[in-house]
């Protein structure tokens, strides 16, 4: 076949893949379509909507008036808010490290297949991350009771008196160990699956090189995981400043101690849905989120920075 006749067979096919991708195209959209729907109906039109209310106030004289941004004046000087911020930046601090460092040691006993029956272990450490907030909070409550729980019965039987993990000065430790709780075995299971795709040639190399277990594991299964911990740090840093359910369900047992702007999130509802202030309820969410999106930032970015050095 000529140059030249296989130049016109090219042109004479040329609308025909041209068709094909179309199609693709137009298929790829469409399979998209579902989900790029509910995420704007669930998603993108409530924040939307909520950004627009939150410039705005109810009064009693005029009803709904715009007042710009008023409320995010107000609250930026809030001490409330702020207090609260603060409060679940330290149970960040406090909560955090503990929980990825046990994560990372249970990923990495897992992973060295010498752990018996390494399926049920697993399986028994992410468990609790099955168990419902509302429940593991409700439960924990139970146990941290200070007349019917059962350290406080056991400290009764021994003569001794139990310690107060729902006063002031432990209560952030009592909900840091609950969150610890249910989230250790969901981030065990993240960085045991990035061990997983760890090439085995590492090992055979480093085993060839003469380097034992704990070499092995600081060399190269822990630089391996930089990018999963960063993963699992990113979204503790977002769960830490969204903490609810357990101060919210633990608030009953401690009224004094857990007051209605302990944390962030729990200031915004109970603004919104016991105080009636909806408006000012928004722009403290929006607030806490720019707080979140900065911290998360400013993390990746000291991160990606130190690992380019």
């Amino acid at each position: 076949m000529t140059a030249t006749a296989t130049a016109r067979k090219a042109r004479a096919e040329a609308p025909a893949r041209r068709g094909r991708t179309n199609r693709s195209g137009r298929a790829g959209y469409l399979f998209v379509a579902p989900f790029m729907i509910v995420f704007a109906a669930m998603f993108l039109v409530p924040l939307i909507y909520a950004a627009y209310f939150s410039f705005f106030r109810e009064q009693l004289v005029g009803g709904t008036v715009f007042v710009g941004f008023e409320n995010y004046t107000r609250a930026f000087g809030d001490a409330e808010l702020w207090t609260g911020i603060g409060r679940v930046g330290l149970f960040f601090l406090l909560q955090v490290p503990v929980m990825l460092v046990v994560a990372l040691f249970l990923a990495l006993a897992l992973d060295t297949g010498m752990v018996r029956l390494s399926r049920f272990a697993r399986l028994s450490i992410f468990v609790p991350y099955a168990v419902p907030g509302v429940i593991a909070a409700l439960m924990w409550g139970y146990l941290y009771g200070p007349d019917f729980g059962p350290f406080a019965q056991l400290a009764e039987k021994i003569g001794a008196s139990a310690p107060d993990f729902l006063g002031a000065d432990l209560m952030l430790g009592s909900l840091a160990n609950i969150v610890f709780w249910e989230f250790t075995g969901y981030n065990m299971v993240i960085l045991f699956a990035a061990l997983r795709a760890v090439p085995g040639e590492l090992y055979e190399a480093a085993a060839v090189d003469g380097a034992g277990p704990w070499r092995t594991a600081w060399s190269i299964k822990i630089p391996a995981l930089r990018g999963a911990l960063m993963v699992c740090l990113i979204f503790s840093i977002i769960g830490s400043f969204q903490l609810f359910n357990e101060p919210n369900l633990l608030q009953g047992l401690a009224p004094t101690v857990i007051d209605r702007a302990y944390t962030p999130n729990l200031y915004a509802y109970n603004l919104a849905f016991v105080g009636q202030e909806y408006n000012y309820a928004a722009a403290v969410s929006f607030i806490l989120g720019m707080v979140i999106l900065v911290g998360s930032y400013v993390f990746m970015f000291l991160t990606n920075r130190r690992s380019r050095s």
